[in-house]
């Protein structure tokens, strides 16, 4: 067996970047900025006005304007504005050369063409140009890009965007005790439940993810399976990586050329991992058992992608809190406790057992304990890793 920290180090030998694409700005949204784009343009372009009124060189209360003309969005008054003159203007239109103010519709009373000003209270309420951004303005990467990020490029005339490729994963679920979530389970069967956990967990990070059928424990089944992988960049298999007489997944990847990275980790839930390069494609072998697959998917799965994104070769980043409760010696292997993180701190799960989805369900945190840690008492500080 080899320590977590080794099995991620070979992971990310394995993980290469898979480079940057360009895509218009409506499929931008998730994706991650690979490269820093600029503002094409200055925001407003020109000084607008921030309210409906109207646009004077100067106004006094009392005063009496002529209304020599109208400005509205995408329809400016070329005219100039001179004293005793004013310009009806509308929120966001072009403010009229030699207009310094705006002054509400609320503080004049119109009477045909002239005005009256009652109040010339408050600021210009004109917008200068380019106060939201000026043309050469970043949005710098690497960053993963949401709805403000898109609102705020398409202001900047920014078409198209360059972004990280998103890694294509085919997930593989093993064994013949396993159906599909609607169908109806024999007496010996179960509900396939990882795939889809993964599937979700892959989707939040970016990646493109495509459930492959179900793999039976023969050989036959496994290569038909193998032969779907297609174009995917990382082939993960969820079960069959022990080594059972029905644990079939590596002497049948390596039948069909996988060089092996490693088998065996260090770490509960999780130690019948496995991971290698099988043709084209990566390959990750996950344990069958649901918190297993699933921890590992925080623990290595998450990682790998952000490596083939370009996001860096790094574990998933720990925090700190005090535990709310004591927690007695860990053995030899790491081990990745759910936990419960509130106002009190962290408190692990009394039930740890790997086949207990429910209560991964209810954790939001991995309280991370070493290998051959000693007990620890409550307000002790440890690692976690947030879910």
């Amino acid at each position: 067996m080899i320590t977590v920290s080794d099995a991620l180090d070979r992971l990310f030998a394995l993980a290469q970047p898979l480079g940057t694409e360009e895509v218009p700005l409506l499929q931008a949204n998730g994706r991650w900025l690979t490269q820093t784009v600029t503002a094409r343009r200055d925001q407003p372009p020109f000084p607008a006005s921030a309210m409906d009124g109207y646009a004077v060189h100067a106004a006094t209360p009392g005063e009496t304007l002529t209304v020599i003309g109208e400005s509205a969005a995408g329809h400016r008054f070329d005219g100039m504005v001179g004293a005793g003159q004013a310009v009806r203007i509308f929120t966001g239109a072009p403010v009229p050369e030699g207009a310094t103010r705006v002054v509400i519709q609320e503080d004049v009373t119109r009477t045909g063409d002239t005005i009256t000003v009652n109040e010339a209270e408050g600021g210009t309420n004109i917008r200068p140009a380019g106060t939201d951004f000026v043309t050469g303005t970043e949005i710098s990467a690497p960053r993963r890009l949401g709805p403000n990020d898109i609102a705020l490029m398409a202001s900047m005339n920014i078409a198209r965007v360059p972004v990280a490729r998103r890694p294509k994963v085919a997930l593989i679920s093993t064994g013949d005790e396993l159906v599909m979530p609607g169908e109806t389970p024999g007496p010996d069967q179960i509900i396939a439940s990882n795939t889809f956990g993964l599937y979700a967990l892959l989707q939040n990070l970016g990646a493109e993810p495509r459930l492959l059928p179900i793999a039976r424990d023969n050989a036959a089944s496994l290569k038909t399976a193998f032969s779907l992988i297609g174009d995917a960049d990382l082939a993960i298999t969820i079960g069959g990586a022990s080594v059972g007489d029905h644990d079939l997944v590596a002497p049948v990847a390596a039948d069909l050329g996988m060089e092996r990275a490693f088998h065996k980790v260090a770490m509960r839930p999780g130690k019948p991992l496995m991971s290698g390069r099988l043709n084209k494609a990566m390959m990750i072998g996950l344990p069958g058992n649901p918190v297993s697959a699933m921890v590992c998917g925080h623990v290595f799965v998450a990682p790998v992608i952000r490596a083939m994104m370009g996001l860096g070769a790094a574990p998933a980043p720990r925090r700190t809190a005090p535990l709310a409760a004591p927690v007695a010696g860990n053995g030899p292997r790491e081990h990745y406790m759910r936990a419960q993180l509130d106002e009190s701190g962290l408190t692990s799960f009394e039930r740890q057992d790997s086949s207990l989805l429910s209560v991964l369900g209810a954790a939001n945190a991995l309280l991370v304990r070493p290998a051959g840690d000693d007990a620890r008492r409550a307000g002790e500080i440890v690692e976690y890793l947030p879910l």
